[in-house]
């Protein structure tokens, strides 16, 4: 599968009281599998830069003067989003604001472009309810090195975004199978439940105590990984998670 982790940073918090994007980063992966290839796009707003704003990215009104317009690379980037399920935390925001400018310039909106999206903050707050589920939050939660993130920056965050995508899957993405996969990303907002294995009419094999052990010390790791109890242990015991 080809994915994209996406982020923008913009002036403010309200595309429709006239905040503009001024950076778009987005980091390629096939196959859980970074490959390299990215977009990172400075923009010119056309517009002065709140105070507000600047504190969070560090990108002054003199910085992007010079910058593209939106309407200069808009192709450029729905090429590179183009069939692809784009990853995004806190997705509303980001992809309101690229309909918005996209809306300006007289195209599409991003779900004509792109095969879905999957927001990793509802993703998150499904993994660790009740817990701090900002990017920051699953940094330290994951142990992902985010210490070079003094400022928010569009093309860092998402490459920061498909780490802890990858530790917050990890033994867990392909455990249900390819179409409990393409389920849940139709419909992220959904509980899903226990998985039954019954129905697969797997053979049912007796684990030595070596093996248990082994077994054990793998939970450990994933548990480790997801900063609770991993799927596997919410399979074997659906008691404990209700």
């Amino acid at each position: 599968m080809r994915q994209v982790f996406f982020d923008t940073e913009t002036t403010g918090l309200d595309p429709d009281k006239g905040d503009r994007v001024v950076e778009i980063g987005c980091v390629e992966m096939v196959d859980r599998q970074l490959t390299g290839r990215h977009l990172h796009l400075y923009l010119n707003p056309e517009r002065d830069m709140p105070e507000e704003a600047f504190r969070v990215h560090g990108l002054s009104a003199e910085f992007l003067s010079d910058k593209p317009k939106f309407a200069e690379v808009a192709d450029q980037v729905t090429a590179f989003l183009a069939g692809a399920q784009v990853v995004i935390h806190n997705a509303a925001f980001d992809i309101g604001f690229m309909n918005a400018e996209l809306a300006r310039i007289g195209a599409a909106p991003m779900a004509q472009t792109v095969a879905s999206v999957l927001d990793t903050w509802q993703l998150a707050k499904e993994l660790f309810p009740g817990k701090a589920n900002s990017l920051d939050a699953l940094c330290r939660r994951l142990e992902v090195d985010n210490s070079g993130r003094s400022f928010h920056g569009a093309l860092l965050d998402a490459e920061l975004l498909a780490e802890v995508y990858v530790r917050l899957t990890r033994g867990q993405h392909s455990l249900l199978g390819e179409e409990a996969q393409a389920e849940g990303e139709q419909g992220d907002d959904e509980d899903l439940g226990p998985f039954d294995f019954t129905a697969l009419g797997l053979p049912v094999t007796a684990l030595s105590d070596e093996e248990q052990a082994a077994h054990e010390g793998v939970l450990k790791g994933l548990d480790k990984d997801a900063g609770g109890a991993c799927l596997w242990r919410k399979l074997e015991s659906p008691q404990a998670v209700a």
